[in-house]
């Protein structure tokens, strides 16, 4: 599939999703969250890909909704992407994005300029979110006559908080990448030009690992996080434990662990 929004490229085990809209400061478009999905299945597939990074390409990171090209259109009584009406957020229907990143390899966000809208709220699923010292960050859904989507309003509460989600939710403020830090937002803030190199560096820690465990663990955190009934929550946990013990990774660990040597969880995997 060629990609008119976004760039897709690998660098050794990573790939790197670069949004490509700079002379909008990737504003975003229906479009776009086809061509994401496209190239997370493309990087899930790929047996040779164990993390993810995303950013910007040019100065921003992602300038929230294309005004004209969405909420424009919207009022002027067409649909900007075909099918948003019937989708989850204003997405193209059949979209459910916090599922896909949720269920994906171990996704890291390099914000490398302003994120606001749904250029932040894209990404509070996932699982890293470094960004530069450059960075802004907003919800500025309700200074448009509009409420946050994406699951945002589980998700940022989860990140820093009741309190701090309703602030900047109902003030619609900027604030920066070190606030973001301070309040938990995010895990990193570095400088400009040490964004990518970081995002790479912190993508090798996941590149050992075996992939299948990776995207269980992710789905417990996930279905887990909010749970109260601490019965159900160990269900899951045992039922992938299960499917564990029958997997090839598994057995390769103990195998090497047993015989002092580094496991090779790729082979293990296509031994079968």
């Amino acid at each position: 599939m060629a990609f008119e929004t976004i760039v897709y490229e690998t660098r050794g085990p990573t790939a790197l999703v670069t949004l490509n809209r700079p002379e909008k400061l990737n504003a975003w478009i229906p479009l776009m969250s086809t061509e994401l999905v496209a190239a997370l299945a493309r990087a899930n597939a790929d047996d040779d890909v164990s993390a993810i990074v995303m950013t910007g390409g040019g100065r921003g990171f992602c300038a929230g909704a294309d005004m004209d090209a969405t909420f424009g259109t919207r009022l002027g009584g067409r649909d900007p992407g075909g099918t948003t009406a019937q989708g989850w957020g204003g997405l193209p229907a059949g979209i459910n994005w916090p599922k896909t990143v949720r269920d994906s390899k171990p996704l890291i966000a390099a914000v490398n300029g302003a994120a606001v809208g749904i250029g932040v709220t894209q990404i509070l699923p996932f699982d890293v979110i470094i960004a530069s010292a450059n960075a802004k960050f907003g919800f500025l859904f309700v200074k448009v006559g509009l409420v946050p989507e994406l699951a945002s309003s589980h998700y940022l509460v989860s990140r820093v908080g009741l309190g701090r989600a309703s602030e900047l939710m109902l003030s619609g403020r900027i604030f920066s990448a070190q606030e973001a830090r301070e309040i938990g937002m995010i895990e990193e803030v570095v400088a400009p030009e040490a964004l990518l190199d970081r995002a790479f560096e912190i993508a090798e820690r996941f590149a050992g690992n075996p992939v299948p465990m990776m995207r269980m663990i992710k789905d417990l955190i996930a279905e887990n996080a909010c749970a109260r009934d601490m019965d159900a929550v160990q269900d899951l946990e045992t039922a992938y434990l299960r499917q564990c013990w029958d997997l090839p990774e598994h057995r390769e660990a103990v195998d090497a662990f047993t015989n002092k040597r580094k496991p090779d969880f790729r082979k293990a995997r296509s031994d079968g």
